[in-house]
């Protein structure tokens, strides 16, 4: 008895569905258990990085206490002094986009630069009226509004619940001003 190519064919696809499934199946034992990193994303035109909070910012989806987000605060403004933020560059012909995970996204979030005519532009939601809840992403804006007049345009990103006023998490990145 001899196969055919057509069941050979056949007998090849279920061989490399079941690979595939079992591949997954794999992937997916693996990554059970681990805690997902609380990690913001920023995207300048196609060039996109993500950061995870730090320690003092972020308290596994615990809110922060006045004194913690104080001290966050500070950490932050030391690490943009040091040049230790995630950065990247940004033309003010590029669009600007920022994400944060599902999670956070629900209690509530915004972000700002300070850019801006007022020296603080939003760049998704805004004031506690404005926090986003429910979208993971802020979509793409111009960045001509958002950037300041100095070499480093700074963005923030808050986790803030809508209902409590209470903080979940802040992340920084800088944007090198580009010129050309």
């Amino acid at each position: 008895m001899s196969l055919s190519t057509r069941a050979i064919a056949g007998i090849a696809g279920v061989v490399v569905v079941g690979a595939a499934s079992l591949g997954t199946g794999i992937y997916l034992a693996n990554d059970a258990g681990k805690p997902e990193e609380a990690k913001a994303m920023l995207v300048v035109g196609t060039s996109t990085v993500s950061a995870a909070p730090s320690p003092t910012c972020y308290n596994d989806g615990k809110p922060l206490g006045e004194d913690v987000l104080s001290k966050c605060l500070k950490e932050i403004q030391q690490a943009r002094k040091d040049k230790k933020l995630t950065k990247l560059d940004v033309r003010s012909s590029d669009r600007i986009g920022v994400g944060v995970p599902e999670d956070l996204a629900e209690k509530g979030w915004f972000a700002l630069t300070n850019g801006g005519s007022e020296g603080q532009a939003a760049l998704a939601g805004g004031p506690a009226e404005a926090v986003l809840t429910g979208v993971t992403y802020s979509g793409s804006k111009s960045a001509a509004g958002l950037l300041s007049t100095n070499d480093v345009t700074s963005v923030t990103v808050v986790a803030q619940d809508k209902k409590t006023q209470e903080y979940y998490a802040v992340w920084a990145f800088d944007l090198n001003n580009k010129t050309s």
